[in-house]
């Protein structure tokens, strides 16, 4: 063995170098062909704006992310249309790295697990084995579903990935020269790379435990079960002290150091951090001397690498200083050291319990009174208030199912199959954990990974549905599966190899080498369950959040290359083959990365998508000149974000997040000018909504008769006199709302002269704005939306994104037009006898905005559509376009509204994500019968009658083999649906296709007689 070493010392360095860049290159090939072009959904607007303009996003920071997103943005040579581009190859080449590095990494385990295998005569064999496994694993992960959606769009899990591919393979690298002088260095470059994570994202600590064990087999002889337990004690010991000591602490630490120099001894802001970060420098520094000096070597490393780790760590002083120079994006605006500490501990989320805490049915008994919260002020820190502790009457150990928000405990009662009469117990608690949190959003994540999916549709709330789900595509054949699955892109089957591959490969390592096995599964487990247990996710998420597991997923594809290392052997020892490693390497290479690069590159290939783009266009086209945008999600917010800040679409118009605008700070940014808009129109002083101050105001009925002044009613309710104020149970005197009825009285010259409306629609001016307040209290977000209705007197249009929905509006449903994608609040007189006063349309603005100046994001002819493209966006065009058919055809304008239903059909594509969409499409072919047109009417009834029935068969199957199964909803609504049709082709005298689909639908009202219930 000796000799093979040493005679195999440089083909073997070469060979795995030269494999090791070649991973890198197919890697970065693959990410930049299938590349997102421009900005895509989700926080990618907000990271590429940050990036660009180097502001501050949102908690917890990732200020190293923005920098180095900044230089790459530097690529596009002031070209701000091919920023997001560079920005999103910054994550490919990332991406590619991480590959590169893991291949590193899998050559040395299975270099290190064939040491004792091979025979000296079998060098050649062994070489292959090894690199075949390094191979196989690495681009394995190049094409798995989660790590391949991050490598092609601005997001920072792509480089905190390659954290974690830098720091395993350091920690090989010092295993494998543990015994050479200097070789420690290793450890110092980790914990500076660790640093450095923690401003891309904390995904990286989690390797911690795994390092500490790596460590611990190297340097000790020793070992035993119960000294491996106290240094795995001692691993997650270390991740504490870094998540919580290092990245929290040293803030907080500086927080209270800067109120006693400022509180106490009168000088200035950031005195006293600057004081406490020179005590802490000095403290290391001597530390440091000290050990050199006595020769105290531990201690020595150490501090080193304690150092680094706050070298790296000091990227974060980007945030207060970017912060302090007032970026148009400044999230929580922490300038000082306790915003920057409420910055850091996210503390604008609520926590979630982690080891006691309620049930959702527990029922408040007391509160109780925490630490003290500090704002900045003129001249010192003051007291805004203390954080508060509810006490409850039901209690559990480990909570699972504690949350009382929303729909949160219908969905904890629906998931578990509790009646409304059951109590939750400690069963039922670890039921949900197992059930929903582990399984259905992890171990469902990993199998999309490694076994297979049906789509990319959502899929938390069934563990049975298609949507989201699994699959391996070995008995699909069998189940009958609707065209909507296995004609798109996103139906990924792998038949479960890469998991079978990847488990033998996990057994073998077991069997040979359980020390480095172990370690793997500490890398798997922290990155993976253990996040689950952390988080403690409530509920329902916005998205599916399989990208926090993307270690987890690295890890197994460490079991997948050795599986090569575990193949070759069997075959070998079998069969006698000479060339098994060879075999081994082609089978495995077949059976995972070409596999899954063949089944995946289709739902991965964003390279002619530029939706998030053009959706992001149309937001703010849809707005008037100087326009104030209210917007809600991430959705409608962050890719308006990118175009306003990095291509300068619309800079006059000033986008408010509603979820942020009950925040102080964000109300303050709102009263500068910002890009080409002016401050918007508030009125209240800083001390009149600060934190603290009129957080919340209370409804308390007055009976007031009639309605009442905006303008008069604010200035109530922000008054500081105390006849002004009512006393609450708590002893509290604060300002209250008397009455919900409100009303803005209209001057029509004015709103003609504000050209709010045109001259021609004189007579529909209403002579005021009438509307009941939706809601028992107001928070910041309405009352600062109260001020500016107040004191706007139309001067600047008020606009509200479609998809943020009315409510949001503060109950002026009535007075609220589309005008694209967008309502624009209008002093028209409304029309109350809509059921839907979301069709209200301002038609000749919205058909000017839809047919020519609307972008479609390349809809008709992209070869993939992600999800929020298809679940999203898809059925808010189709329902745009619906609407202003149906606003025209009511005018009777019918050749506009002809023009609008061609339209639609030649920009976008046939899809239909879900049955109320076709269900919106069959009233457009209703329409288009309406109007004319029966060429189109006909087509788009076609293909309406295509889907409905492939999922009404399909249902069909469903529902003679497992009734209880089949998806009640989409079969009531497609019978109900292709009655419709047969009532309006019928109408429309197109009696072949009515008779066709009528003939049809009494066979289905037939099949599913026992199910059908009457729909309005």
């Amino acid at each position: 063995m000796k000799k093979l070493l040493h005679h195999s010392t440089m083909p073997y360095t070469k060979i795995n170098n030269l494999l090791g860049w070649l991973c890198f290159v197919v890697a970065a090939i693959t990410y930049t062909l299938t590349l997102e072009q421009s900005v895509s959904f989700w926080d990618c607007g907000e990271f590429i704006s940050c990036a660009y303009r180097l502001q501050v996003s949102h908690q917890p920071g990732y200020p190293l992310f923005a920098m180095i997103g900044k230089v790459f943005s530097l690529l596009s040579f002031g070209d701000r249309t091919k920023v997001a581009y560079f920005t999103n190859l910054c994550s490919a080449i990332a991406s590619a790295a991480t590959i590169m590095f893991l291949f590193w990494s899998i050559t040395a385990l299975a270099k290190k697990l064939t040491a004792k295998t091979y025979a000296d005569a079998m060098p050649q064999q062994r070489l292959i084995s090894i690199m075949g496994a390094g191979l196989v694993g690495a681009l394995a992960f190049t094409f798995s579903d989660t790590f391949w959606f991050s490598a092609v769009e601005t997001i920072v899990f792509a480089l905190s990935s390659l954290c974690i591919a830098l720091v395993f393979w350091a920690i090989l690298k010092w295993d494998a020269h543990a015994d050479e002088p200097g070789a420690d260095r290793w450890l110092v470059f980790i914990a500076y790379v660790m640093g450095l994570s923690i401003g891309i994202h904390l995904l990286n600590l989690l390797t911690i435990p795994a390092l500490t064990m790596v460590y611990y087999f190297r340097r000790y002889k020793n070992v035993t079960f119960k000294k491996g337990f106290m240094v795995f004690l001692l691993g997650v010991a270390l991740l504490a002290f870094v998540q919580y000591g290092i990245i929290q602490y040293t803030v907080k630490f500086a927080g209270w150091f800067d109120f006693f120099f400022v509180n106490s001894l009168g000088l200035g802001f950031n005195s006293g951090a600057i004081v406490f970060f020179i005590i802490l420098i000095g403290g290391i520094v001597w530390g440091t001397l000290y050990s050199i000096k006595h020769k105290k070597y531990y201690v020595h490393l150490a501090l080193m690498c304690l150092s680094f780790l706050y070298l790296g760590y000091s990227c974060f002083m980007y945030v207060p200083i970017r912060s302090t120079a007032n970026p148009t994006l400044n999230n929580t605006h922490p300038d000082n050291a306790f915003t920057l500490a409420s910055y850091l501990n996210r503390e604008q989320y609520p926590p979630s319990p982690l080891l006691y805490g309620p049930y959702f049915d527990g029922q408040a008994i007391d509160q109780v009174q925490g630490k003290a919260r500090y704002r900045k002020g003129e001249k010192k820190y003051k007291k805004t208030g203390y954080r508060q502790t509810v006490v409850y009457d039901h209690n559990t150990i480990l909570p699972r199912m504690f949350s009382d928000d929303g729909d949160d405990p219908q969905f904890y009662r629906q998931w578990m199959q509790m009646d409304d009469g059951h109590t939750p117990n400690f069963a039922d608690n670890l039921g949900f954990m197992f059930s929903w949190q582990i399984y259905q959003m992890y171990a469902r994540y990993f199998l999309w990974n490694f076994v297979g999916r049906y789509n990319d549709m959502d899929g938390q709330q069934s563990m049975t549905s298609l949507d989201g789900n699994w699959t391996s595509g070995l008995f699909d054949g069998m189940k009958h599966l609707p065209k909507s699955v296995t004609e798109s892109p996103s139906y990924m089957p792998l038949y479960g190899l890469p998991l079978i591959i990847g488990l033998i490969g996990m057994y073998y390592h077991f069997k040979r080498r359980k020390r480095d096995a172990l370690v793997i599964t500490l890398l798997w487990f922290f990155t993976g369950i253990a996040i689950v247990l952390y988080v403690n996710q409530p509920s329902i998420q916005p998205r599916e959040r399989d990208y926090s597991y993307v270690g987890s997923f690295y890890a197994f594809a460490i079991w997948i290359g050795l599986g090569v290392v575990a193949i070759s052997e069997w075959v070998q020892q079998r069969f006698k083959f000479p060339k098994a490693s060879l075999a081994a390497t082609a089978l495995c290479l077949l059976c995972a990365p070409v596999l899954m690069a063949f089944k995946e590159w289709r739902g991965h290939d964003r390279s002619t998508k530029l939706t998030a783009h053009d959706m992001a266009y149309n937001y703010l086209i849809s707005c008037p000149p100087n326009a104030i945008l209210f917007t809600y999600g991430d959705n409608d917010t962050y890719s308006l974000w990118y175009a306003q800040e990095v291509e300068n679409i619309r800079p006059d118009v000033r986008l408010v997040n509603l979820s942020l605008f009950t925040s102080d700070w964000l109300i303050k940014q709102m009263q500068h000018k910002v890009n080409e808009s002016a401050p918007l129109p508030i009125t209240m002083p800083y001390d009149k909504y600060k934190e603290g101050v009129r957080d919340i105001i209370y409804f308390n009925d007055e009976h007031i008769p009639g309605h009442i002044e905006v303008k008069e009613l604010f200035d109530f309710i922000t008054s500081d006199d105390p006849r002004t104020h009512v006393k609450y149970q708590s002893g509290l005197e604060a300002n209250y709302l008397p009455t919900k009825n409100f009303k803005i009285t209209v001057k029509p010259d004015d709103v003609i002269k504000n050209k709010v409306v045109s001259a021609n629609q004189h007579k529909m001016i209403a002579d005021s704005v009438v509307w009941k307040y939706n809601s028992n209290l107001i928070v910041k977000n309405n009352l600062a939306i109260l001020d500016m209705l107040a004191h706007n007197n139309w001067k600047r249009p008020i606009c509200l994104t479609v998809t943020a929905g009315m409510s949001n509006m503060i109950g002026l449903d009535d007075y609220l037009y589309r005008e694209g994608f967008t309502y624009r609040l209008l002093p028209l007189k409304p029309d109350t006898a809509l059921n839907d006063q979301g069709d209200k349309v301002n038609t000749a603005v919205m058909y000017d905005n839809v047919m020519n100046k609307f972008k479609f994001g390349n809809f008709k002819h992209a070869r993939f559509l992600d999800q929020q493209s298809v679940v999203m966006f898809y059925p808010t065009l189709t329902t745009t376009f619906l609407t202003l058919a149906d606003a025209l055809i009511a005018d009777g304008k019918t050749d506009m509204a002809r023009k609008v239903l061609n339209r639609f059909d030649e920009v976008l594509p046939n899809l239909d994500p879900f049955v109320d969409v076709a269900n919106r499409k069959a009233h457009m072919a209703e329409a288009a019968y309406h109007v004319g047109d029966y060429k189109l009417g006909n087509k788009l009834t076609g293909n309406i009658y295509d889907y409905l029935t492939d999922e009404l068969d399909y249902n069909a199957t469903v529902f003679e083999d497992s009734p209880n199964s089949v998806d009640v909803r989409t079969v009531n609504f497609g019978v109900y649906i292709l009655n419709n049709m047969v009532r309006y082709t019928k109408a429309a005298h197109q009696d072949a296709l009515a008779t066709k689909i009528e003939k049809q639908t009494r066979a289905y009202e037939q099949k599913f007689a026992p199910i059908l219930q009457p729909m309005e």
